[in-house]
């Protein structure tokens, strides 16, 4: 862990090396503890961890004890590696893939955001596994799904209700589980598109931290290619937009996802982009940590992914470091030992104000005329962003 409690705190976002996520479907603890130890080795001190919604929960009424032991047995696992675990619950959404069980599909279907039935259904899943987890020392934190946004187009929803079902959910985990960190989590669409049904005021305003996804596959890479100004900043970019946004000027931005996808981060510069991408977020005050997507490369022999999701991992399948996580561990060791260095920032006013115009968010996304200030005006150092009266 950071010896300096103002350090940012540095982990990554567990995928197992071997069978992806489909290896919940017959866990391997030695496997599990084989993955960690790579992670432990760079230096991290948390991982972030994605049980399989419809494998936990296959009816309604059925929540499998076997499924919770082995997220259960992965946490204590992390614990003997000195790793702290973040949940995320409603898997939901992972590398292009949706898990939804069969009692929200078909003849069942219904709303994950509308539907009374599935959100009854869904209450009862956060709360017991919410419950299991936190009652091991190591777990601080649960986020209730890993980019729930990206499941609406098959999902039906209004801003108001996917308002109200966060709300209601991160009850549920506050309730189950007080002791730990309650979040909501999204795909940058929230901040970027005009008609998205997930507002960037619930990102702020909702759970105890907020959350950011950095992915610069989202358009800002063409801006100016892989190591261009806009695109390494990105991360920053974000961080500064939901610390600008939210109405509490101390409340804390995690970057809860971040990596290096081809072919906009070409390989031979993904160590350098990752480098730099951290140096330049590291010292931004708002920050609470940098998690890294993803721990692991998925295995090729498993089909039918887009092909940029195969090569995020810090190591390979079989355990080998990649540059990217060298570049991290080295950035990391850094970090903990100068610690973090918040300069004097310059303020920079948005056109648009999140909170109550959303209609308008294209005006702040990557390669608007707003973004490209804020960038050019970052090549001079830090900016902090506000938003109009």
């Amino acid at each position: 862990m950071p010896s300096d409690p103002s350090t940012p705190r540095f982990g990554a976002n567990y995928v197992p090396s071997s069978g992806w996520f489909y290896s919940w479907l017959d866990y391997d603890g030695a496997a599990v503890r084989r993955d960690l130890a790579d992670l432990a080795g760079l230096g991290l001190d948390h991982v972030r961890v994605f049980p399989v919604w419809p494998w936990i929960q296959p009816n309604r009424a059925i929540i499998r004890e076997r499924a919770i032991e082995d997220l259960l047995d992965l946490i204590d696992a992390a614990a003997e590696h000195g790793l702290g675990v973040a949940v995320d619950l409603i898997q939901g959404h992972l590398s292009s893939f949706d898990f939804l069980p069969s009692w929200v599909l078909t003849w069942h279907r219904g709303s994950l955001f509308e539907s009374d039935t599935v959100r009854a259904g869904l209450t009862a899943y956060v709360e017991t596994v919410a419950r299991a987890v936190s009652a091991r020392p190591n777990v601080f934190a649960i986020t209730l799904g890993n980019e729930v946004n990206n499941l609406w187009p098959d999902s039906s929803t209004t801003p108001e209700s996917s308002t109200s079902w966060a709300q209601d959910l991160l009850v549920a985990v506050k309730e189950a589980a007080p002791g730990v960190l309650a979040l909501h989590s999204v795909f940058d669409d929230a901040w970027y598109k005009p008609d998205h049904p997930f507002l960037p005021v619930d990102v702020v305003d909702m759970g105890e931290l907020s959350t950011v996804h950095s992915w610069v596959f989202n358009g800002v890479s063409r801006v100016d290619g892989p190591l261009g100004p806009a695109t390494l900043t990105h991360a920053d970019y974000l961080v500064e937009l939901a610390a600008g946004t939210s109405l509490d000027p101390a409340r804390p931005v995690w970057l809860q996802e971040i990596g290096v996808p081809g072919p906009d981060i070409p390989v031979d510069l993904q160590a350098e982009f990752t480098r730099r991408t951290v140096e330049l977020v590291v010292h931004n005050p708002a920050l609470w940590g940098v998690t890294w997507w993803s721990s692991h490369d998925i295995d090729r022999r498993l089909l039918d992914f887009p092909d940029r999701e195969y090569d995020l991992g810090l190591f390979t399948v079989d355990h080998q470091r990649k540059p990217a996580a060298q570049a991290l561990a080295d950035v990391i060791a850094e970090i903990r030992y100068a610690g973090v260095s918040p300069q004097q920032a310059t303020m920079l006013t948005s056109p648009v104000n999140l909170r109550t115009e959303p209609h308008r968010r294209a005006e702040i996304a990557p390669g608007s005329e707003f973004h490209l200030s804020w960038v050019a005006a970052r090549a001079e150092g830090p900016v902090r962003i506000s938003l109009p009266s």
